[in-house]
């Protein structure tokens, strides 16, 4: 998750430490009251986001291809094989979608993230970000609605 956030591998492994530290040094105040994972994921999101206010950084490429993003590969799927300039097209296409998506306001980003690139249930989310489920469904559809007014350069009615 830390790599989705910071898109940098040095930058992902310097917040994971930091969210290592952060998890031992308060494991005593964790008091149950949602699930360890949840507790873990939250310290984790609201680390990454610390780490870029602090950096003041803008994320500007994304540098998985979109199968490193889908790593379930299988042998026995058939040979794909695409004329270079289409992967080349496909991936600055990918790429200026991720840099539209890192432009977002912070929460739509956090929100697109978790549910659509962490796989996340709304509900966990809402968990994670301490907010309300229909928050989490809000925050979404204003992704979307600035996603699609980046892309195409008009509001979308």
């Amino acid at each position: 998750m830390t790599l989705h956030y910071t898109n940098n591998v040095e930058d992902a492994e310097e917040v994971s430490q930091d969210v290592f530290i952060k998890i031992h040094k308060h494991m005593g105040s964790f008091k149950n009251q949602s699930e360890l994972k949840t507790w873990i994921y939250r310290i984790t999101v609201n680390q990454c986001l610390d780490f870029l206010k602090s950096k003041n950084r803008k994320w500007q490429h994304l540098f998985f291809s979109i199968n490193q993003f889908n790593s379930k590969e299988s042998y026995d799927q058939p040979i794909n094989i695409k004329h270079p300039g289409i992967e080349i097209e496909e991936k600055e296409g990918l790429q200026q979608l991720m840099r539209n998506i890192y432009n977002l306001p912070e929460k739509q980003k956090t929100v697109l993230i978790l549910l659509k690139i962490e796989g996340l249930s709304q509900k966990r989310v809402a968990e994670i970000m301490e907010i309300k489920e229909k928050a989490v469904e809000s925050l979404f559809q204003r992704a979307k609605q600035n996603l699609k007014k980046a892309v195409t350069g008009k509001e979308n009615k």
